[in-house]
């Protein structure tokens, strides 16, 4: 894992363990991380990015639920292929949630709608495998 792509900022009211699992889901999707590939062990990570040990396990936890890792003791986080879900309505909602507020930290640092609808469009067309739907 190229860790230099994995920051935590220690002052944000985002959790640790959030930046940590968004930093990495981030490589997954674009496919930087493929199935397959074994994850800096908990420790190492931790290390790196100067962080509790379990921080960096929660995150692991988190993108194993969500389908994206194996965890097994002993040999660490690796990779899998994640078959495409469907969200529930649950889900969207948690997600729509915190897309209008990253929008409302984006307008509140003064970002005009124009440019937050142009980085959206570009951070969504870097996901080569996703299908318009």
């Amino acid at each position: 894992m190229a860790k230099n792509l994995i920051s935590v900022d220690l002052s944000s009211p985002m959790p640790a363990y959030r930046q940590i699992a968004d930093g990495i889901r981030t490589q997954l999707v674009t496919r930087e991380l493929k199935p397959g590939r074994q994850l800096a062990t908990v420790r190492q990570l931790a290390m790196d990015l100067a962080v509790h040990h379990n921080t960096v396990a929660q995150a692991y936890r988190l993108l194993a639920d969500e389908g994206w890792l194996e965890l097994k003791r002993g040999r660490g986080a690796v990779v899998v292929e994640r078959a495409p879900g469907s969200s529930s309505a649950k889900e969207r909602g948690a997600l729509r949630q915190r897309l209008r507020g990253l929008v409302a930290e984006m307008r509140t640092a003064g970002v005009s709608l124009a440019t937050i609808r142009a980085e959206f469009d570009t951070i969504a067309a870097q996901n080569p495998d996703e299908q318009e739907k």
